[in-house]
């Protein structure tokens, strides 16, 4: 027998437990930076968007619908869409994103519009 390929042989041997695991335990770090911890980033500040809320504030549903809070009853709100118009729906309903965009997009018109 060839003495490197016996060397090799006896180098090689059997892999270890951590080495085996490493990959999938990287696989786990990426997925936890790049997933889970966003998501959860995510939903603690639409908790706190949901529990800052009161009434009169101005507020965008997940489906587009832009009205203002005329009443919080437990997890149910209350939207006037229009002057005799309103709806209610789930406090879950709401979207922080799409209603900082609204309100944020509303604000620069008002800004750049002349007087």
């Amino acid at each position: 027998m060839n003495p490197i390929l016996a060397i090799l042989l006896q180098a090689a041997g059997s892999p270890s437990i951590i080495g085996s695991l490493f990959p999938l335990l990287l696989i786990f770090v990426v997925l936890y930076f790049f997933m889970i911890r966003p998501q959860a980033k995510k939903q603690k500040e639409q908790n706190k968007f949901i529990g800052g809320l009161e009434k009169g504030s101005e507020v965008v549903t997940n489906a587009g619908i832009i009205g203002r809070i005329n009443k919080i009853e437990g997890e149910v709100i209350t939207l006037q869409i229009d002057q005799k118009t309103f709806i209610r729906i789930l406090k879950v309903a709401l979207s922080k994103e799409m209603t900082d965009s609204y309100l944020s997009r509303h604000a620069s018109k008002e800004e750049s519009s002349p007087e």
